[in-house]
């Protein structure tokens, strides 16, 4: 019998300051008083003078969601992620600079990014002509993911323009929210074709781009920075399932998660993904079936999606097969499922709303 899927949502583990370095700057360049905004969320205003501080990805989010409540300014997090790009990113950044070619670059990037913490993966896919440049958050009920996702894209564009210079024009900049009421500040800055409900934040370029070569290539400093990097790997840890977790929690609605599919978007074969997964002992199947089971349980609860719905959903071939699985995960069906998990909510005294929490 397989085991039972667990619990998978991340650990809030500590994530560089970095990304968000230039907040308070873009407070002045909208008239608030960032010390004021700051002591408001409980933030000391100190650890934007160190590029060394940390924060959790939650209470980043939270911030974030403050400032656009005093600011009124619903691009805040493009404006932030305008002021971000290799400089944001310490010696992966580095590295990514001084390798040979763009694709190399990117590649590093996308393994590397999880020193910058295990909330969000960076991912890059080639489909026939296009390169998709891709950021995924893994924590839900995150506040201001849209603001953290508009913050990334802009950054990915200020990361290849560093890389292929002013020529670089990508095709489309993807957005995993709603069209937001004024899109001129979007376009101003990417100055490209926006798509809004798209299934991932991504900046969509042509696959040309990835064969050019890096002027400042440097082989001795790359193997230096790389030997350090995979040093830090291993005194903090390389959650490769984690990272795996997170891709499966968007490819699935896509209908994207078979293992080929998942294995390109970290630049691999589907034989790497299967032996780096065993070596932590899980498996992708084992992986597929934890976030099935999560999100299967969300939609149980949150909506009124009837069960075949929600199996064709997790790409089930019928309504019986979904039963079959959830029955193996839970120990009971999801009909029941979801009328114990309707009466325990029904019974719960709604929770009193914190109040932003510092970083």
């Amino acid at each position: 019998m397989r085991q039972r899927p667990t619990n998978s949502e991340p650990a809030d583990s500590p994530i560089g300051i970095g990304p968000i370095l230039a907040l308070p700057q873009v407070l002045r360049g909208l008239g608030a008083d960032p010390a004021e905004i700051l002591s408001e969320a409980g933030v000391d205003p100190e650890l934007f003078n160190d590029p060394r501080s940390q924060s959790s990805f939650a209470a980043r989010g939270r911030l974030i969601a403050h400032c656009v409540a005093r600011t009124g300014c619903q691009h805040f997090g493009l404006l932030v992620g305008q002021q971000n790009g290799l400089h944001s990113l310490g010696l992966v950044g580095l590295l990514v600079r001084y390798s040979p070619d763009v694709g190399t670059a990117l590649r590093n990037l996308v393994r590397y990014f999880q020193l910058h913490g295990r909330s969000a993966v960076v991912t890059l896919a080639v489909e026939g002509g296009s390169a998709i440049l891709g950021y995924h958050v893994g924590q839900a009920h995150v506040e201001a993911i849209d603001q953290t996702g508009d913050a990334a894209v802009a950054a990915m564009s200020n990361i290849m323009r560093a890389l292929c210079g002013p020529d670089f024009k990508p095709a489309e900049a993807w957005f995993a929210h709603r069209k937001p009421e004024d899109v001129q500040p979007f376009r101003r800055f990417l100055q490209v074709h926006l798509r809004f409900d798209a299934e991932q934040y991504a900046l969509v370029f042509s696959a040309a781009w990835l064969s050019r070569t890096l002027p400042e290539a440097d082989p001795e400093l790359r193997r230096l920075l790389q030997k350090e990097l995979e040093a830090l790997e291993v005194q903090h840890g390389d959650d490769f399932p984690q990272q795996v977790r997170i891709i499966l929690r968007t490819a699935i609605p896509a209908g994207n998660a078979n293992a080929d599919q998942v294995a390109a978007l970290f630049s691999m074969h589907s034989r790497t993904l299967h032996r780096r997964l065993n070596a932590f002992g899980t498996s992708y199947q084992g992986l597929l079936d934890e976030i099935r089971y999560e999100i299967a349980c969300q939609m149980l609860a949150d909506s009124s999606m009837d069960i075949g719905e929600i199996g064709a959903f997790l790409d089930y071939a019928d309504a019986r097969s979904f039963i079959r699985a959830f029955r193996r995960w839970s120990d009971t069906t999801p009909a029941r499922w979801r009328t114990k998990r309707v009466a325990a909510k029904a019974r719960a005294v709604p929770a009193r709303a914190d109040r932003v929490s510092p970083l």
